[in-house]
């Protein structure tokens, strides 16, 4: 049992608690969480997935992140923009992913108004939202906030511009999963700075 601080992985590393549940957590914490992901069908598909974990575990939705970028053509904006009402049927029936009507629907209309957008757009949003470095780095759990300023602001800005399903707290998820912060506890050998 943790206290909320960084234990030893299967290597003898210390890694945040969350990461060590299982294999596919091990690595995904370690090659990708809290990396900068930068360009608008990465963040699109960062934006999407966050959304889909929403009320599920993080778990459900890796496991299945081949599905979905199956499902979703590889989460490309354009491709996403032009989905008719046969691919949203398609999507409704596709185990592969999470089967949510508001999600899939959300998802959709998402690509639809970030089509309209220029190239760089979405990326230039997010990232303009980032805290200032220098940040204390957080030494359990409990000093990682579900919600902060900026993720509030961030929400806000992308609603404004018409997305969906991208309440506070989905993104500051976002904001962590595409790097945006640094949230590895300090002792975690995964954090950068």
């Amino acid at each position: 049992m943790s206290d909320g601080t960084a234990i030893a992985g299967p290597d003898g590393g210390l890694r945040c608690p969350w990461a060590l549940s299982t294999e596919d957590y091990v690595a995904y914490h370690d090659e990708e969480w809290g990396r900068p992901v930068h360009g608008d069908d990465a963040l699109f598909e960062r934006l999407s997935l966050e959304a889909f974990q929403s009320g599920l575990s993080w778990i459900t939705i890796l496991r299945r992140r081949p599905g979905f970028r199956a499902a979703f053509a590889e989460f490309r904006i354009a491709k996403v923009a032009a989905f008719t009402d046969e691919d949203r049927e398609r999507l409704l029936l596709d185990a592969g992913i999470i089967r949510n009507r508001a999600k899939i629907d959300a998802t959709l209309a998402n690509a639809r108004v970030l089509a309209e957008w220029a190239p760089g757009e979405l990326d230039e949003l997010i990232w303009s939202h980032a805290p200032a470095p220098g940040r204390p780095a957080p030494k359990a759990l409990g000093d990682v906030p579900a919600v902060t300023p900026e993720s509030t602001a961030l929400s806000k800005a992308l609603k404004k511009r018409g997305l969906r399903f991208v309440g506070p707290t989905t993104a500051y998820a976002l904001m962590q999963a595409c790097g945006l912060v640094d949230d590895h506890l300090e002792a975690c050998v995964a954090r950068r700075s």
